[in-house]
């Protein structure tokens, strides 16, 4: 578990609940880097390391290697490019979310090698089969309109919700009925399938998209993805890699990472220790009164809050503003992570359950 944080006193700069990667790496991970460091490995991901690391994902996963390729890069943006530049044609679209992190955070990376993203609305986070089958059907005066090719999803989704078995399966139905691959962004997938909302597993996963990958950055890696590509379409793969800048000639800094993220299991008990720390701030909220913008599913909580409060909050801790209602008020989100210290936690909650009592009215 995180060591607490040492500086406790009001003069300590205002404790970061912006996001799951504001700290370094979890010590294991460390350590593991630092016992390795000396040793001459083979570059490019050849390395013993990411062959061990692979395996053990694939244990995981509940996978043999003739059943998938696992390939490891820098960062989420980078797998989801490479993901979809690898297996579209320059004709090819992808149906993703408004809210999508390809539609809204990446800087046009995917319309960037050429490819449209055909923008669907969100439920609860979450693309549904009638949104995509609208999508569809919308989408179909060819060859004048680009076509639909791949469905892109994320899970945990952008406001932490998470997809079930049933609505995974009941995608992948209509993405097989419409020759659509399925592409699963999992930055926060530990998070997700430690959720109580959660009833899949690894397998279920690999059993329902096409790609997925597993994100390390938000889970206590340095950084790093890893990427699991059906042996379908993993031929060429490692190509989209160089192309791209992504494959490392120190391959094994990422490969050291993922081993030991897999090796004792320590990817879900970081994971669920940021959904417990989550699940505190968002009970807390609930009684006190202030109402959930989302249902608080795994390490982000969205909250909707009098401004007042909003910026007493904000001398102590940082978290992000999500939205400004029209009433006044304002959806916040707070992120929890691997490292969230429990006694900051503890404080936070404290500060909103004294403000909020000493608060006459919630009024801006």
């Amino acid at each position: 578990m995180p060591a607490t944080s040492l500086c406790q006193d009001e003069t300590c700069p205002p404790y970061s609940l912006m996001d799951d990667y504001s700290e370094g790496a979890h010590p294991q991970i460390l350590e593991a880097l630092l016992r390795t460091n000396s040793t001459q490995q083979v570059s490019y991901g050849g390395d013993e390391y990411s062959d061990a690391a692979r395996q053990l994902i694939r244990e995981k996963i509940d996978c043999a290697e003739d059943e998938a390729d696992i390939f490891f890069v820098p960062s989420g943006t980078s797998a989801n490019l490479i993901s979809i530049a690898s297996c579209l044609r320059p004709y090819e679209a992808v149906i993703t979310l408004e809210s999508g992190h390809i539609a809204c955070k990446e800087a046009g990376a995917i319309e960037a090698t050429g490819h449209k993203l055909i923008l669907v609305p969100p439920v609860d986070g979450k693309m549904t089969t009638t949104n995509l089958q609208k999508s569809l059907q919308q989408n179909q005066f060819f060859p004048h309109m680009a076509k639909p090719r791949l469905l892109y999803i994320s899970n945990a989704s952008e406001t932490g919700t998470v997809y079930t078995k049933r609505e995974l399966t009941n995608l992948s139905a209509v993405c097989k009925q419409n020759n659509l691959l399925l592409l699963m962004d999992g930055a926060r997938i530990g998070t997700a399938l430690c959720s109580k909302k959660n009833d899949m597993t690894l397998r279920d996963i690999f059993d329902f998209v096409d790609i997925f990958w597993i994100g390390g950055t938000k889970a206590g890696a340095l950084m790093g993805e890893a990427i699991v590509v059906k042996k379908h379409l993993a031929e060429g793969f490692v190509f989209h890699l160089k192309q791209h800048g992504a494959l490392l000639a120190k391959g094994r800094i990422l490969g050291v990472q993922f081993m030991e993220l897999f090796r004792d299991d320590l990817f879900f008990t970081l994971a669920g220790h940021a959904n417990a720390m989550a699940e505190k701030i968002s009970a807390n909220f609930e009684y006190l009164g202030h109402e959930l913008a989302v249902e608080t599913a795994t390490n982000q909580v969205f909250v909707i809050l009098p401004q007042n409060l909003v910026r007493r909050l904000q001398d102590r801790f940082r978290f992000y503003t999500w939205e400004q209602l029209d009433d006044g008020r304002v959806v916040v989100r707070i992120v929890t992570s691997w490292a969230t210290d429990e006694m900051q936690v503890d404080k936070f909650n404290a500060w909103v359950a004294q403000w909020t009592a000493a608060a006459k009215d919630f009024s801006v």
